[in-house]
């Protein structure tokens, strides 16, 4: 071979080397730099829901604990009775669907 074919082997050889070397370490640092904002944004999550059970927490206790709340139209709801009066619907209609099923 040529010296000139021979340095040009070299040459090119070198450059493939150090484009696959700098394309391992950008792809490396940007793995790196995703895992740490996803981290981040994890942690900022927390935080947030954090925060709002804090304040909702606190809003409760300021509130003494009381479930009653207002709605749309102005009137006066308990939030626990209408949970209870929900729960006794379905078990009544429960009751109706098995007595349905039974009967036919």
């Amino acid at each position: 071979m040529t010296k000139p074919v021979l340095n040009s082997f070299f040459v090119g050889r070198a450059l493939a080397q150090s484009l696959n070397d700098k394309l391992g370490e950008t792809v490396t640092y940007t793995l790196s730099e995703l895992g740490r904002i996803n981290a981040e944004q994890g942690e900022k999550l927390r935080q947030f829901a954090q925060e709002v059970i804090e304040r909702a927490a606190r809003e409760t206790a300021a509130a003494g604990g009381n479930t009653t709340t207002v709605s749309a139209d102005g009137r006066r709801v308990d939030v626990q009775e209408t949970i209870d009066d929900l729960r006794a619907e379905i078990a009544r209609l429960r009751a109706e669907i098995q007595r349905h099923r039974h009967q036919s």
